[in-house]
């Protein structure tokens, strides 16, 4: 073999093996967070929301989490000099946390007006990119639904043409939304109405504790209320109930509180008490409601 093919054969495998860690797939690429289960729920269902960032070098310059940005944009700032970044976007890596992170980092430079229209998905992985390294780990988060999308824009803009057409779509598809609790919203689905709720604990024991749950007969959250099934998102499980859409999103304030405790304390009881034969059936039943929201 010449010289010019074993350097040819080299570069190719140097190129497979950073193809191979940049695809390397992550699972929970928000663990090790506290904000994880609401970056979740703000990624996979919220339409419209945002919720300021704390960032682990704090700073003058402060940034606005988006559920979603026009155009799905992976970041933008606005004309008055509001920073933002986006979950919802068209694209994605194997890591999403790197992708946002790399948004984050871009976000925090740019200038008023400028968009950036899609995360870096493509570059190789470098250090301190992932929200893990740019974010306070302990911070939790709070964030403000809206009824609409009137927050893309700043105050003294009113938007015309293609920009008001865009926000005027943006906004008849929004499923009306609230927050009953942390990780817990109440979502009017059509003739629907659901409590999604992102659990942070591990999904095994998630489906354990409802098990327990189930065959005590306490699994709803009362009347008009049933346990629907539940969905993965980013290495969490999300269990979801439906709820009367007749009833006030605060009425299911309280009834979740109270399922709430009641699963904190199923979920505690594992550790002494394995499930019998009722509750390992139930469980099995749990696991075959497990579906796709999308």
């Amino acid at each position: 073999m010449g010289k010019g093919s074993r350097k040819a054969r080299t570069a190719r495998r140097a190129e497979n093996k950073r193809r191979k860690v940049r695809d390397v797939f992550v699972g929970r690429p928000f663990e090790g967070l506290a904000a994880e289960p609401e970056l979740i729920a703000l990624r996979e269902f919220v339409p419209s929301a945002t919720a300021p960032l704390t960032l682990a070098e704090p700073g003058d310059t402060q940034v606005t989490l988006a559920s979603v940005l026009p155009g799905a944009a992976a970041a933008m700032v606005r004309a008055d000099g509001e920073r933002f970044v986006g979950l919802q976007v068209q694209t994605r890596s194997s890591d999403v946390s790197r992708d946002i992170g790399r948004s984050l980092r871009w976000v925090l430079d740019a200038e008023p007006g400028a968009v950036l229209a899609a995360p870096d998905t493509t570059s190789e992985p470098g250090e301190n990119e992932r929200l893990q390294d740019l974010l306070a780990p302990d911070a939790e988060l709070e964030p403000e639904l809206h009824e609409d999308f009137s927050w893309w824009m700043d105050s003294d803009t009113e938007p015309t043409g293609e920009v008001a057409l865009s926000l005027e779509r943006a906004n008849a598809a929004i499923q009306p939304s609230e927050r009953i609790g942390p990780a817990a919203y109440w979502v009017h689905a059509g003739e629907k109405a659901h409590l999604r709720w992102v659990r942070q604990e591990d999904e095994n024991d998630v489906l354990k504790a409802l098990a327990r749950l189930s065959v005590r007969h306490e699994l709803a959250l009362g009347e008009d209320s049933r346990y629907a099934g539940s969905f993965r998102a980013h290495g969490l499980l999300v269990p979801v109930w439906d709820l009367d859409p007749d009833a006030h999103p605060r009425e299911w304030v309280e009834p979740a509180k109270q399922l709430g405790a009641r699963l904190e304390e199923s979920l505690a009881s594992l550790a002494d008490q394995p499930l019998d034969a009722a509750e390992r059936r139930a469980r099995d039943g749990l696991i075959g409601r497990q579906f796709t929201l999308r």
